[in-house]
């Protein structure tokens, strides 16, 4: 273990105030304990939660904040503690960073259904200092919310994996719904949506996208590899995929009918939710009732499962559709992702920016 300095500062992008604007800022890291990691970071995602969380949109907020959840990086140091990493390994941070252990979540190795998960920035961790995320030159995580990068994959295309990857893989997994023949929709094809296309594809599924225009139809088709596009306001195509899905997973963070979607589903077929949406959404039950349908939520993924699901995409060759930008672009990459111009993920060099004033 390297040398402990009484305190360390390091210097990330942080919003100030619900502008949600980032400019540089210097903070104090915690000592590197037992069973910590301390992380160079080299890149760091853009999640759409990020926009939520610097513009204070769910009302939770907390300043300063260095927003960023997918971050990858170098491990530079190691607590007496660690046995699974080793100073040199390139590693990823997901959305979480802490959790209770005791509770029944905890017990079945499902830390994001923790009550008391501590989230990778804008929380509170344990020591009562605030937790800051990836927009940073360094970070230290408890070795358990750190996973290895395998070997090959290049840090920008990992990255997004640790969010919206994982976000994908886990319902498919968890579900029974991995195994090849399966016809599913992917609703929204966002950063979210656009893993769900190239997962799904790689089990073996027939894959239909459903959006709100035709804006995205040949990336879909041609880029992603779907094998079908409808447009959801079609309701003539729409009949057409009547009781034809096994699944549709439901990106759409904003507020939106579901009969459509469930009306395409399968007996036993699954509607899975993933938007965050503020207000509450209503169907008809006999549509559940006459198909025994489920409508259903997923929340990102376990440790486990990101580990299986960065095997899964090595092993397949999957790798996020990204635009690398540096941080004195991120603010313009905000504003961007607000207005849904990104394909489909951006990723910020953190290594080769300058992040000091």
């Amino acid at each position: 273990m390297g040398i402990m300095e009484a305190e360390r500062k390091t210097t990330g992008w942080a919003a100030r105030d619900p502008s949600g604007i980032l400019s540089p800022y210097t903070y104090t890291l915690r000592e590197t304990g037992a069973d910590d990691v301390r992380i160079r970071i080299i890149c760091c995602g853009i999640c759409h939660t990020d926009l939520h969380q610097t513009k204070n949109d769910l009302g939770m907020s907390n300043y300063p904040m260095v927003p960023g959840h997918e971050v990858v990086g170098e491990v530079e140091e190691v607590g007496s503690g660690v046995s699974k990493f080793t100073v040199g390994d390139i590693v990823g941070v997901g959305c979480l960073v802490g959790c209770c252990g005791g509770c029944s979540p905890c017990e079945r190795d499902l830390e994001q259904y923790c009550p008391k998960k501590i989230w990778s920035y804008n929380d509170v961790y344990i020591d009562g200092q605030p937790t800051q995320g990836g927009f940073a030159k360094a970070t230290v995580v408890h070795q358990k919310f750190v996973v290895k990068i395998p070997e090959g994959m290049a840090v920008e295309q990992a990255a997004p994996l640790l969010c919206a990857g994982v976000t994908v893989y886990s319902p498919l997994s968890h579900f029974g719904l991995k195994r090849p023949g399966l016809r599913g929709g992917i609703l929204g094809l966002g950063g979210v949506g656009h893993m769900g296309v190239k997962i799904a594809k790689a089990m073996g599924h027939h894959v239909t996208v459903i959006s709100s225009s035709n804006k995205k139809r040949e990336e879909a088709l041609h880029d992603l590899g779907a094998d079908n596009y409808v447009i959801g306001s079609d309701e003539a195509k729409m009949s057409e995929l009547a009781d034809s899905l096994d699944y549709v997973i439901d990106t759409v963070p904003v507020h939106h009918a579901l009969e459509p979607y469930l009306s395409l589903l399968k007996l036993d077929g699954k509607l899975i939710l993933m938007g965050v949406i503020s207000n509450p959404l209503q169907f008809l039950t006999p549509l559940l009732m006459l198909g025994r349908k489920v409508i259903t939520g997923s929340f990102i993924g376990s440790m486990k499962e990101t580990e299986e699901m960065l095997e899964f995409c090595k092993e397949k060759g999957l790798s996020s559709m990204i635009e690398v930008v540096k941080m004195d672009y991120v603010n313009t990459a905000f504003e961007r992702l607000e207005k849904n111009d990104v394909r489909y993920r951006f990723v910020v060099d953190v290594e080769g920016s300058k992040l000091d004033a």
